[in-house]
């Protein structure tokens, strides 16, 4: 069991909410869902019940086909499950619910009965066949669960002292020294290698086998295929998801559907992209028109980039052409000595690591008049009532044209500038180059 800090949120919400509504945590597959709420359950609770409907039989099922008496409803859960419900100090877990949606849309009248706490775990939660023809409950606090980010991974490895020492360092925008960043850069790739899935950080700690490993996020990646073909039984979001290293490879402006899915409608395209950010497995970055402060108004739906929610799981689609990734590769990478282009790599890692502090996820590419030429930001934060613009450099250059033709033509609107790269930190006039470690201080 790795520590997470969503258990802060469920105690959060157990504590303001008093039962008043319930938890429902959504995520991708094998992030880690049921296991953390479950070690809740058992800590903050005299009793649970955990109805795993995945596997649940067909007599509980039916039990929220009809709640009209939630006496026999709860007196029967005990009798199935073994277990003595305690008003008000008692927990129900509706695991993979999605997969009774009259479970979910029983949650408003349990929680009006207010006898115990319900907190729901469950992938694919808004997937139009999922929610159709229930009530959705207003009385649902949702919260989004995410793979283990740095922090969390350090954590799992033992360390709890590294990120106290970062935060210190950005803070105060000292340098590390070479000694500490080198070390510091090994065990990010290691990161960006093993990944935040639960599963595959438990196998790497166990084996020390990154071909193992691989083999973890093979598996996990064919669950994700599954559910694919469950929302668009054609392939197209499965031929979507397959091809995003590809289009981030090219340096593309947008990730051009028309490679991938010929002839497809523009509708039927953002119909499928959103089904994509659904499913939890991929971050949508949107092209922003015109960057301002309230990006939202001024995103353009039909210009995007796709990002993996795992950059461990982007690692493995790399390679996908191969029956498992050898350990060579995953070494050589760990180095820093792979003879490929891995750019893409890391704006997938930063695209994940700021998701993970709240952002969400904007772009903005322009022709300047004057040179003729096309640039790119990678990345575009808020930040009270100005931008703050982010280009991604995967090794140690200093150059940042791109960054310094957007604050030139967007002077007024810009705050502070990042340049995030695998050197140590220090500061070039105005913008802060920023060891890509560091990316999660960025809030």
């Amino acid at each position: 069991m790795f520590e997470r800090k969503i258990y802060s949120k469920l105690l959060e919400w157990k504590q303001e909410s008093g039962g008043r509504t319930a938890l429902l945590i959504e995520g991708a597959r094998r992030v880690g869902k049921s296991t953390v709420v479950e070690d809740f359950a058992k800590k903050e609770y005299k009793s649970y019940i955990l109805i795993d409907f995945s596997k649940a039989s067909k007599e509980v099922r039916e039990l929220f086909d009809d709640v009209s008496d939630l006496d026999y409803v709860f007196l029967r859960l005990q009798l199935i499950y073994k277990v003595d419900l305690h008003e008000r100090e008692s927990a129900i877990i509706f695991d993979e619910v999605q997969l009774c949606p009259m479970a979910r849309q029983a949650i408003k009248h349990l929680v009006k009965d207010h006898r115990y706490d319900y907190i729901e775990t469950g992938s694919l939660i808004s997937i139009k066949k999922n929610i159709k023809d229930i009530l959705i409950p207003s009385e649902e606090r949702k919260i989004s669960m995410l793979p283990m980010d740095f922090e969390e991974f350090l954590w799992a490895m033992g360390d709890r002292a590294t990120s106290k020492l970062l935060r210190e360092v950005f803070e105060k925008r000292i340098s590390l020294g070479d000694a500490v960043h080198r070390k510091l850069m090994r065990d990010f790739r290691l990161y960006m290698l093993v990944g935040g899935m639960p599963q595959a950080v438990n196998e790497y700690l166990e084996t020390n086998n990154f071909r193992k490993v691989d083999a973890v996020k093979r598996d996990i990646l064919k669950l994700y295929e599954d559910d694919f073909k469950k929302i668009d039984t054609t392939g197209r979001i499965s031929m979507l998801f397959d091809a995003i290293p590809a289009q981030l490879n090219t340096n593309a402006s947008r990730y051009q559907v028309s490679s991938v899915l010929e002839g497809e409608r523009a509708e039927t395209v953002l119909e499928l992209i959103a089904d994509m950010a659904d499913s939890k497995t991929v971050q949508v970055a949107y092209h922003a028109n015109d960057p301002n402060v309230g990006m939202a108004n001024a995103k353009d739906l039909r210009r995007f980039k796709l990002f993996l929610a795992d950059t461990g799981l982007f690692t493995t689609l790399i390679f996908k052409d191969k029956d498992f990734t050898e350990n060579v590769i995953y070494e050589k990478l760990l180095s820093d000595k792979l003879g490929v282009n891995l750019g893409y790599l890391y704006e997938n890692v930063v695209a994940q690591m700021l998701v993970a502090s709240g952002h969400s996820l904007y772009y903005h590419t322009f022709l300047n008049e004057k040179t003729n030429h096309n640039f790119e930001v990678d990345f575009l934060i808020s930040k009270k009532n100005k931008i703050s613009p982010i280009e991604v450099k995967a090794a140690g250059y200093n150059t940042h044209k791109s960054l310094d033709a957007f604050c030139e033509k967007f002077s007024e609107r810009i705050g502070d500038k990042y340049l995030v790269y695998t050197k140590d930190l220090k500061k070039d006039t105005d913008i802060l180059m920023l060891p890509v470690y560091m990316m999660p201080f960025l809030k």
